[in-house]
């Protein structure tokens, strides 16, 4: 049995931690999720419980997933109101509908590893029909990418893939003093709340084939990079999408670019 312990937790550069040190900045990022009082709330990574704090006392249903064994040991100790709610296991493998198994709907927080952020939100939207708000901390760059809207530099993959079934809205920017150990960039606050669309109107599987297709040679345009997701035998067709770069498309443009390749019976 490990010990129980009360000293503070020793950041580690394997698993990205930084650690948040403003309370103010912690409360801001917490009560981002008023948006949802009734939902109960899976934090990602919680170390040493600067935004669990806040949740616990806004009387919010939490559980948090955390790897780090020193982090968890602390929030047994510190925290004993997460008695059977803390979740030794790695987020981006954690089935997320077995997590509040009576819950149709959930919400999602943390502050977020900067070298595993992407892949989070892409597990996140696997789950989307089950959670309908997310929000949180993440490298700056990365946090509008997320938000970015159609004509600017930053839109990527994971924009158009999450802007598909959320809304997503950049909040705030911190500083990087405000962390132990301090990052070398900024850090961004983002939210994403489910939209009300139930089905894209084409072949899912191959919109995001065409949206990585796309950006995986986003300074050519779309007539050259989408040429060989056409059948040998079509031509490509005469569009005006064709002439456009994948950063200019907003999402209902790349469901029309699927639909050239195979339109939906």
């Amino acid at each position: 049995m490990r010990p129980s312990r009360s000293g503070a937790v020793k950041p580690k550069k394997a698993l990205g931690q930084h650690f948040l040190t403003d309370e103010d900045v912690a409360a801001r990022i917490a009560a981002t999720l008023d948006v949802c009082p009734s939902l109960p709330v899976l934090e990602v990574g919680p170390g040493m419980g600067v935004l669990t704090k806040y949740l616990i006392s806004a009387g919010r249903d939490v559980k948090v997933a955390e790897i780090d064994g020193e982090s968890i040991e602390y929030l047994r100790y510190n925290y004993p109101e997460l008695a059977g709610r803390i979740l030794d296991a790695d987020f981006l493998k954690l089935d997320l509908n077995g997590i509040f198994p009576s819950a149709p709907e959930i919400a999602v927080i943390g502050n977020y590893p900067y070298n595993i952020s992407s892949q989070i939100f892409f597990h996140v939207l696997d789950y989307r029909d089950r959670v309908t708000v997310c929000s949180g901390m993440l490298q700056k760059e990365v946090a509008e990418r997320l938000a970015a809207p159609p004509g600017t530099k930053a839109r990527g993959i994971l924009s158009v893939l999450l802007q598909a079934w959320y809304d997503v809205e950049y909040l705030f920017t911190v500083d990087e003093h405000v962390f132990n150990p301090p990052p070398k960039v900024k850090s961004g606050v983002i939210i994403m709340k489910r939209n009300a669309v139930t089905s894209l109107g084409c072949d899912e599987r191959l919109f995001k084939t065409v949206v990585k297709t796309a950006f995986g040679q986003r300074r050519k345009t779309l007539r050259n990079s989408l040429r060989g997701l056409f059948p040998p035998d079509m031509p490509v067709p005469d569009s005006p999408l064709m002439a456009m770069r994948p950063e200019q498309l907003s999402v209902e443009q790349f469901i029309e670019l699927t639909l050239m390749l195979k339109p939906q019976a």
